[in-house]
Parts: structure tokens; C-alpha cells; sequence
């Protein structure tokens, strides 16, 4: 090698690029590969041959402008299927960042990452009515939202906050005989109960202060279509009989009201609770539950599908690029190990918040680890939500120990804030629910907790 061509022989410089940018080619002014990282070496199969040769060679792209010229033009990724000098084929994505020195072109750096036919189990991934996947498991669950929807059964979705569960019941809307009439959704704990009453139901003039005007309710305004209920399992007692006599007579009588309003509207629900448990627990009616759970789904989690966490997030900052300033090229090896390595409570919905946060506090084309957010920097015991602590748990009886924190419990709620220090976003975290359901549970147990 000239002394005059750039080098990354050094153990340092190698080092250095390798934990910045992973596999790299770096490409001189002539468009001839100059050097490359080990990694980039053996993914190719190129071995010591490669420095000197044309970067189209290498690559095995065409010169015109669907290759080589897209791929130093637009610094857009291209997806390139290259033979080495050993036989062997690989699939990846490559994308070109221009190397310059003031008006001066020095060449190009061009990175390295698998494509989408190069995933380890060879994973094809798949967009479904806005849920996107490489996961086999959620394929799977796919192919039975597909089956369901040509039913008018009862669904409950299982899931945690963030895995998507509005999305599938705006999936079994959308490819059901139901499509053309309307998709309601409801949030049944961000309601107390008398005005989820009337949101549900309607209600007449005069039925209580404020009630100027009859409203229809979100049964009769999903007439002929579909209504979600989002965590159902927040439904108060007294309001679930209601509940049940509607899904028995399709038919509702608005608060205040005596005529029935009959109703045609196929129900979707969903819960981060295991409503079987909530039933032995005397929180849920046996009878409603079994006719909301004629069909259950399971959304699995974000850390069940780790495979998708580095796509999804490469998906977001694409989404975020085409309506900021900022160009990331590449998600440092170091910031890519922080992602995979993280619990993911909030599962889909924290990492698309993550990735903009570190969209809008970075700079440049390389996405580093100090630019995701603080939580990320901090020391982790292990890469799974942190459980509920001994503290959070009353005193019982070591059979119970086995069973779920009880957070309507007075002395675990006032546990679970004494560990936030206060702090209700926290606390919610620690004890598996909703800021929500946290502040419902608060209110209603009042002086009880403050003890």
C-alpha cells in the first residue's frame, strides 16, 4: 500500500472506526477501495485482496445510475448482493458518507449492515395495517387477526402499553364486512365512572348537570361497525352489568333515558390484565368476561422480539429524516448494544419516543450512545424491567408470594410511591400499570395510602 493512500492498518484507527461505524469500506477519490475493517474483510470474503480494487467490483454494482451513482449521490441505502473471491454470496445494505476537506473530495467512507434477506433466521419482514415485523410469532398473529376478522366473534387483545393493540383492532376493523361503517375506540381507565357511562351509553337532556344536549354514545356511533375498548379491565363493577346487558339485548338505554336504542356493533377489547385473574380476584364479572374473550390475541412484547428492536428503530429515524434537517447514516455498534439491551417497558411506543429524542439531541450523520436519553446511561442490573421490589409487597402468607403485586392495595400503592420518591410516572412503572390507572387507583382510595 502507497504512503499516499489513507490507512486503517493501525490497531487504534481500526478500533476506533469499528466501534463508531461497524463494517466500512473506505474508498479513495478514484473510487478504488483503499481499506477496510476486518469485519468488512470477511463479509465480503475478500481477504487481503481487497485494497486497490474498483468499489463497482467489489460491490458488484453497475457504473450508471441505478449503482454506483446512486449510491455516492443520494447516500441513500442500496441493497447489493456481492460474491467474494472465496464463492461465497452475502446480502447487505450499503450507504456512502463523503469524506471532504474544504472544496476538496478525499473519498468516501461506505458502511456495511445486513439486508433484509441476511437476518439471522433469514427473516422476511412484513408490514401489517401499520405493525411491522421480521418476528415469526407475530407473523403468526397476523394470519389469525386475518381468520377472526371474517367473523363477527368478540376479541380481546392481550398486551402490554405500546405493543399495538389499537393498531390489530384497527386491523380486524379495517378487513372485516365491517369496513365501511365506523371504528370507535374508548379508553376506559382515563374515564371515572359516571362520565364513562355516558360516553358509552349516551345520555338524554337533563340527565345530569351539564347534559344540555342528548349524546349518542359511542355504541350508537359505532352502528354498524366496530367499538374498542381499550383497557377493559378498568370497567368498574357496577358499570359492567350495564355492560353485559348491552352485549346480551344489543340494545342501550342512554343515562337518563327508559326507551332501548338498538344497536348493531361488534366489540374488540383489550387489557394488560389477565382478566381470568381479575375474575378470582372479585374485580371482573365471570359472565362479561367470557363474552368479551370469545377469541384472545397475545401481542407479545418488544423484548420477546428482539429481532425487531434495531429495524424498527433504523424504520423510525427514516420516518424522522423525511421531516427534519438530520441525516443519520448509521447507529453507532455501541448505541445499537444499548437498544438490544433494554427492558423496553413501553415496548413500540417508548422506542419510536427514544429514537426521536435521540433524532433531535444528536448531531451529524452517526447516531452515538450519548445521544439517546439519560435512562440509557444509567446502570442496569439486567436488560428486563426492573420487578417490583420486597418493599412493594405486604405482608402475606409465603404461598401468596407467588401471585401478582396487588396494586389496589393501600400499603403497596404507598410503597410503590415511597420508592419513586413521589414521583407517580415512576411508581406506575414499578408496579406494572398505568399513570392513569395509578392516579384512578389514588383517588379512589384517598386518605387510605397518604396513612
Amino acid at each position: 500500500m502507497s504512503s499516499s493512500r489513507p490507512s486503517l492498518s493501525t490497531p487504534l484507527v481500526r478500533s476506533a472506526l469499528e466501534a463508531l461505524a461497524g463494517d466500512v469500506l473506505l474508498v479513495d477519490e478514484r473510487l478504488r477501495v483503499a481499506d477496510a475493517t476486518p469485519r468488512a474483510r470477511v463479509r465480503l470474503g475478500l481477504g487481503e485482496l481487497l485494497p486497490g480494487r474498483p468499489l463497482a467490483e467489489v460491490l458488484r454494482l453497475p457504473e450508471g445510475h441505478g449503482g454506483l451513482e446512486a449510491l455516492l449521490s443520494h447516500g441513500r441505502p442500496l441493497e447489493v448482493t456481492s460474491r467474494g473471491d472465496d464463492g461465497a454470496g452475502c446480502s447487505f445494505q450499503v450507504r456512502a458518507l463523503a469524506l471532504d476537506e474544504g472544496a476538496r473530495r478525499l473519498g468516501w467512507l461506505v458502511l456495511l449492515s445486513p439486508g433484509a434477506e441476511a437476518s439471522p433466521r433469514g427473516d422476511v419482514e412484513e408490514t401489517f395495517h401499520g405493525l411491522w415485523t421480521r418476528d415469526p410469532g407475530m407473523k403468526r398473529l397476523f394470519r389469525i387477526v386475518e381468520k377472526v376478522a371474517r367473523t363477527e366473534s368478540s376479541v380481546l387483545v392481550r398486551g402490554e402499553s405500546g405493543t399495538g393493540k389499537e393498531l390489530v383492532a384497527n386491523a380486524l376493523h379495517a378487513i372485516s364486512a365491517r369496513r365501511k361503517g365506523p371504528f370507535r375506540a374508548i379508553n376506559c381507565a382515563a374515564l371515572p365512572p359516571s362520565l364513562l357511562e355516558s360516553e358509552l351509553f349516551g345520555h338524554v337532556r337533563g340527565a345530569f348537570t351539564g347534559a344540555v344536549r342528548d349524546s349518542p354514545g359511542h355504541f350508537r356511533l359505532a352502528d354498524r361497525g366496530t367499538l374498542f375498548l381499550d383497557e377493559v379491565g378498568e370497567i368498574p363493577l357496577e358499570l359492567q352489568g350495564k355492560l353485559l346487558r348491552v352485549l346480551e339485548t344489543r340494545t342501550v338505554i342512554p343515562v337518563g333515558g327508559r326507551a332501548s336504542v338498538p344497536v348493531n356493533v361488534r366489540i374488540v377489547a383489550a387489557t394488560h390484565r389477565a382478566l381470568r385473574r381479575e375474575v378470582e380476584e372479585g374485580r371482573f364479572r365471570a359472565d362479561l368476561m367470557y363474552r368479551l374473550r370469545v377469541v384472545p390475541l397475545f401481542l407479545p412484547s418488544l423484548r420477546e422480539r428482539r429481532g425487531d428492536i434495531l429495524p424498527l428503530a433504523r424504520r423510525f429515524l427514516d420516518e424522522l429524516e423525511r421531516q427534519g434537517s438530520r441525516h443519520v447514516e448509521r447507529i453507532s455498534p455501541g448505541a445499537q448494544q444499548l437498544l438490544e439491551r433494554h427492558g423496553w417497558p413501553g415496548n413500540v411506543r417508548e422506542l419510536r419516543n427514544v429514537m426521536e429524542y435521540a433524532f433531535v439531541i444528536g448531531e451529524g450523520p452517526l447516531l452515538h450512545e450519548a445521544d439517546l436519553p439519560p435512562e440509557f446511561s444509567e446502570p442496569r442490573p439486567s436488560a428486563e424491567p426492573r420487578a417490583p421490589s420486597a418493599s412493594l409487597r405486604p405482608a402475606r402468607p409465603a404461598s401468596a408470594l407467588v401471585r401478582p403485586v396487588d396494586d389496589r392495595d393501600p400499603a403497596t400503592l404507598r410503597a410503590a410511591l415511597e420508592e419513586a420518591g413521589g414521583n407517580h410516572t415512576q411508581a406506575a412503572l414499578l408496579l406494572g400499570i398505568s399513570r392513569v390507572t395509578l392516579w384512578r387507583r389514588l383517588r379512589a382510595l384517598g386518605d387510605k395510602v397518604s396513612r
